[in-house]
């Protein structure tokens, strides 16, 4: 639809006139009483009345609609509104090396099975600010909180075992999950902490880093990772072993709760998909609807046609003043 931005410019369309105390005839401005009597001086004066005042008032009209800034704007676009701060914690621990996770094809290690899973979920974080932590022997940020999420996907898909060592700080990961977020003011906080392991590592004691993530609001969901029963293959044939077994499920638990979040279980790629499709259940975000038209700007068209019009009105005189000087 056709749009003027300054709309209230039209009251100026009627200002020459207004001004114009009294309406006299263009053609007495010229003085050529020696011409009064030749035929085509006085077609060419006719001409002259006719056509040049309403050129000056198109011309007007034209520079007028171009002050108020005419413009098309096109149909409306979805914008998607900002909705939660979500920072992901992944364990890159050597454990999540193992291969335990259960395929239709055969088994996967935790690591691809984390990554197959979250590259959906973080795909279909639209409105949420992503930002990514990988902790081992220590935490790191991998990527900030960012509306970016092609980036995150791409930094989750290149991290690999023993990027940052081969042991679990817990407690580093929730720290420093707590000194970003607090950067932002936004009321969704929340980590997801997924682990295969206990805490072993680090210099933050992981109840110390529940207190500050209760202290600025954080709330956590936490995902324990890895099967409960797999077969080994050993001199003496096959035998069951459970790979999960220094899986802390107890603080995982207690980092959930206390904050006001959920620990989940996932023992193949089936359960921790399910899980991260629950967590749009459990943390909704009620967005208004916000929409943005493209505009195209039509100012060029209506400036032109005054310009061309000036020109055509210019050209006009410069003949009738031949004219003239040729008649004298």
């Amino acid at each position: 639809m056709l749009d003027l931005a300054y709309p209230w410019l039209l009251l100026a369309l009627p200002l020459p006139w207004l001004l114009k105390k009294k309406r006299q005839p263009l053609g007495s401005a010229l003085n050529l009483p020696a011409l009064a009597k030749l035929g085509r001086q006085q077609e060419v004066k006719v001409e002259l009345t006719r056509v040049a005042p309403y050129c000056a008032a198109l011309i007007w009209v034209l520079l007028v609609i171009s002050a108020t800034q005419p413009r098309w704007l096109g149909e409306p676009i979805s914008l998607p509104q900002p909705g939660r701060e979500l920072m992901l914690a992944l364990d890159l621990s050597g454990s999540m090396n193992t291969p335990d996770m259960a395929t239709p094809t055969g088994n996967i290690t935790r690591l691809d099975a984390m990554k197959t899973v979250l590259r959906d979920f973080i795909a279909a974080r639209q409105g949420d600010r992503v930002g990514l932590i990988l902790f081992a022997d220590a935490a790191y940020q991998q990527t900030p909180l960012t509306f970016d999420l092609v980036t995150v996907q791409r930094f989750l898909e290149e991290s690999v075992i023993g990027l940052v060592g081969q042991r679990t700080a817990i407690g580093e990961a929730v720290g420093l999950t707590v000194k970003r977020l607090n950067t932002y003011d936004a009321s969704n906080k929340v980590l997801i902490l997924l682990s295969d392991g206990a805490n072993n590592a680090g210099d933050i004691d992981p109840m110390q880093a529940l207190t500050l993530a209760k202290a600025a609001g954080i709330k956590i969901y936490t995902v324990g990772l890895g099967a409960e029963q797999m077969i080994q293959q050993s001199l003496f044939g096959q035998r069951v072993i459970n790979p999960s077994q220094d899986l802390d499920e107890p603080l995982l638990i207690k980092l959930a709760e206390e904050t006001g979040g959920r620990y989940f279980r996932a023992r193949n790629p089936q359960e921790l998909d399910a899980i991260y499709t629950l967590l749009d259940e459990l943390e909704p975000i009620e967005r208004e609807e916000v929409t943005f038209r493209p505009q195209r700007s039509l100012v060029h068209w209506s400036l032109a046609a005054a310009l061309l019009l000036s020109f055509f009105l210019a050209w006009r005189q410069i003949n009738w003043s031949g004219v003239f000087k040729h008649a004298r």
